[in-house]
């Protein structure tokens, strides 16, 4: 599954490259660069991989969410649809910026259920963040028609996703925005970081002077005396991030295929065991293959077909039972225990809406995290792993 897999020659030329500079900000210093500005390559090759018009680099993949949220004009008082089934950071983004998540159901696929987003929609709604999870895309076409229909921007959270497409154009770019992560663990990194990308010029300039406490990065004018428009902070990706972000770029169409190859492999393994079915995936040819889900009949049973392959050296996660991943499950939140005291935004007067966060109203969600396991795919799995795995397989089939 992550592109720390790859790390070799390739990132530490990048690296080097940068460290020969001695110039390690992503900005200033020009004299000094020799030429090397490596966040800026990384950000031109990455918008051209995604077919979008813009990149920036960023801190992280939940920084990227909070300041994609800010160029799009979110704050307090609005409503933003957000899926009951993602990493908490895509809720946390929401109420960064003062507004307040709605969640919403899942389908099938894991990720966000269109009827029921559009069901959630009330006057105070202005955005929708739909999550490509676990490596395959949401039915973000259908999403995409419900928010236009009703007047709402799509921000789409590819943190999961990274190098996946729908119909082939790349996950991303349907929406008014898209943002990816990079930490340590995903498809590719950069260790920590992430990438805002975008085809509307207005949001870029948006979101590229909030990242940077408002310059407006006039290449006319030394820095500190561009002009400024908006207040912001500093979100500013390096550029050793750079470096490792453009050589794990050039490798992510290998990473992806040979994670395809993996769960192919894997997926043939299950294939004939009694009970189970496999997450449904709007388009198979575009998922990255970071993640195969399964599930089985109900609950009990897919625990207890977990535990047999525990046993046999394969873990799998269900969901339902993870403390970062499905929204009932966060104490902290249901509690709006928020960083300040005041408990805002949950406490923010501006806002006149009524949002729930009870497991009846996400029946689908409840349903089928309980009865799904996932199994992380790697890019390296050598024949002697995939013979542990098979014979995991089989002996938790007995079971059944």
């Amino acid at each position: 599954m992550p592109g720390f897999e790859l790390i070799g020659p390739e990132e530490t030329k990048e690296v080097m490259e940068v460290m020969e500079t001695g110039v390690l900000m992503r900005y200033g210093f020009d004299n000094e660069r020799k030429g090397v500005f490596k966040v800026r390559q990384f950000e031109e090759e990455f918008a051209r991989y995604c077919g979008a018009g813009y990149a920036l680099g960023v801190t992280s993949g939940s920084s990227a969410l909070k300041i994609a949220l800010t160029a799009l004009d979110i704050g307090p008082g609005d409503e933003v649809l957000v899926p009951a089934f993602t990493f908490l950071a895509t809720w946390e983004s929401v109420l960064e910026v003062g507004a307040i998540p709605v969640m919403t159901d899942i389908d099938e696929t894991l990720n966000m259920d269109p009827a029921d987003m559009e069901r959630k929609i009330t006057s105070y709604t202005r955005a929708v963040i739909p999550v490509h999870m676990c490596g395959s895309c949401a039915r973000i076409d259908r999403i995409v028609e419900v928010a236009r229909k009703h007047k709402l921007k799509v921000l789409e959270d590819n943190a999961q996703g990274c190098g996946g497409a729908f119909r082939g154009k790349k996950l991303g770019a349907f929406g008014d925005m898209g943002i990816f992560s990079f930490d340590y663990y995903k498809t590719m990194t950069t260790g920590e970081g992430g990438i805002v990308i975008t085809s509307d010029e207005t949001l870029y300039h948006r979101a590229d002077e909030y990242h940077d406490h408002g310059h407006d990065h006039n290449p006319k004018v030394s820095r500190a005396m561009e002009g400024r428009s908006i207040l912001g902070f500093n979100y500013r990706m390096n550029e050793l991030q750079g470096a490792l972000g453009l050589a794990q770029l050039r490798k992510l169409d290998t990473m992806i295929r040979e994670q395809k190859k993996n769960k192919a492999a894997i997926k043939a393994m299950l294939q004939g065991v009694k009970g189970i079915k496999f997450r449904e995936l709007p388009d198979p040819e575009g998922d990255t293959a970071t993640f195969l889900a399964f599930n089985l009949p109900d609950a009990g049973t897919a625990e207890k077909f977990q535990q047999a392959l525990s046993a046999g050296g394969l873990d799998t996660v269900c969901y339902k039972k993870n403390a970062w991943h499905y929204a009932p499950n966060w104490e902290h939140f249901l509690a709006q225990s928020t960083a300040n005291s005041k408990k805002f935004p949950f406490t923010n007067p501006m806002y006149k809406g009524n949002a729930r966060y009870d497991s009846k109203d996400i029946p689908q969600a409840d349903d089928l995290l309980g009865r799904t396991l996932v199994m992380g795919i790697n890019i390296k799995m050598p024949e002697e792993r995939m013979t542990q795995i098979r014979q995991a397989i089989e002996k938790a089939a007995d079971i059944l």
